[in-house]
């Protein structure tokens, strides 16, 4: 079993990003607590000892901001991150002045957030090791996602950002469906038209590096996602 980095409180009402949250942070080795309502949020804060809290400011039962006010009053050296669909600066200055470490306006992707975590862990003394290798073998392809870097027949291939991010994802759910609107908020920071459109011209250029392993195959599941086919 991997050691877990730190343990975190995300506070999220929305269910979709909530999971999509939880789910891409437990995968990177963190332990989440997930809540979808103020009062719950702060129960579970007082069970259990966090090293850094993740707060919507619009939530249902207590807001965002309260829950932070009440958070700092029993462990004022704890940190935490407003997430807000709101971007009016008085929000901004008013979370700031409660003592955020951060304040985040969505959408955002998941790669800004968690390279915020990080940067905020760091400067609270919490040791992380952002150190671990992932290379993913598809059929004889290796794929080094650090260097972002598509080995193919003796051959590299340099990939972009984004093409690393939509294979990893890819690669971490091999021979299951990954959610169209899982990998647009995660990576595109929004599920939008466009953004959707621009997705589908990533894909296309993976199936291409691709297309000469046939035992790998990126399937488009209608309306649903992508899956990563590798044929064992």
């Amino acid at each position: 079993m991997k050691p877990v980095k730190a343990e975190l409180l995300l506070v999220e009402d929305d269910h979709n990003l909530g999971y999509m949250l939880q789910d891409f942070l437990e995968m990177e080795d963190y332990r989440v607590s997930w809540e979808k309502n103020g009062l719950t949020g702060l129960e579970t804060f007082k069970k259990s000892k966090f090293d850094l809290c993740i707060l919507d400011i619009m939530l249902p039962a207590k807001d965002g901001f309260t829950l932070a006010e009440d958070i700092h009053r029993i462990n004022p050296k704890v940190p935490f991150i407003f997430l807000t669909a709101r971007a009016l600066e008085a929000d901004k200055i008013n979370g700031l002045k409660l003592g955020a470490d951060d304040y985040i306006t969505k959408p955002f992707s998941t790669e800004e957030l968690k390279l915020r975590i990080e940067i905020i862990l760091r400067r609270s003394g919490k040791s992380i090791d952002t150190s671990r290798k992932e290379i993913y073998t598809i059929g004889s392809a290796i794929f080094d996602f650090a260097n972002q870097v598509l080995q193919l027949h003796g051959e590299e291939k340099r990939l972009t950002k984004k093409e690393a991010l939509l294979l990893r994802m890819l690669c971490q759910n091999v021979n299951e469906l990954v959610r169209r609107e899982q990998l647009l908020i995660s990576i595109w920071g929004s599920d939008d038209y466009f953004m959707g459109r621009s997705m589908d011209v990533y894909i296309a250029k993976l199936r291409s590096y691709l297309k000469e392993e046939p035992a790998v195959n990126i399937v488009n599941i209608h309306g649903t996602g992508f899956k990563l086919e590798i044929a064992k």
